[in-house]
């Protein structure tokens, strides 16, 4: 056979080059998958655990009108279900609006935030009020506390009871063996 010369020629090498996603996985594919799955979990694990009592940050001034804004569209709308349709007919209407007519929902916003700034106020003494507290339990020594886990579950193989008789038992043992002497 002839190879090819030409325009056609340069056209089928670099269709040949290209790689094919036909949806099917390869091995470095699959192992590329995995090391993102393994990265998230990590990544899920380093993160601290929110705490649930925290408060919420308050919405902005957008999110504000877009809560009033979501009532006047499904009466006006009642067909339409998607949130991303409501989302952007919102953000439409919000570029439209004139600083006159967002401010109402700017002074919302910021009272929402001095609120939210307030709840943080006594939310952050609390947790400096916790953190002391939890002071006097970290100047026991780690053996302490655990001895006192491992008596609270049970860990060591035996009740306390039981540990104190063969305690015991094991003392007279040894008077015995001294006796015999």
């Amino acid at each position: 056979m002839r190879a090819a010369k030409g325009k056609g020629a340069a056209k089928i090498s670099k269709e040949a080059l290209k790689p094919v996603d036909d949806g099917r996985v390869g091995k470095r594919k699959a192992a590329a998958a995995d090391d993102k799955t393994s990265k998230r979990k990590a990544r899920k694990e380093k993160r601290a655990k929110k705490d649930p009592n925290k408060p919420k940050r308050p919405p902005s001034a957008f999110f504000v009108f877009l809560e009033e804004f979501r009532k006047e569209f499904k009466k006006e709308n009642p067909n339409v279900k998607g949130v991303a349709a409501v989302g952007k007919a919102g953000g439409d209407k919000w570029k439209s609006l004139s600083d006159a007519e967002k401010a109402p929902y700017e002074a919302k916003a910021a009272k929402r935030k001095a609120e939210y700034e307030k709840q943080m106020k006594a939310y952050n003494k609390k947790q400096e009020s916790g953190a002391d507290d939890g002071d006097e339990e970290s100047e026991r020594s780690r053996s302490e506390v655990n001895d006192e886990e491992d008596e609270a579950s049970g860990e060591e193989g035996q009740p306390p009871e039981e540990e104190e008789e063969e305690e015991v038992e094991d003392e007279e043992e040894e008077e015995d063996d001294e006796d015999d002497d």
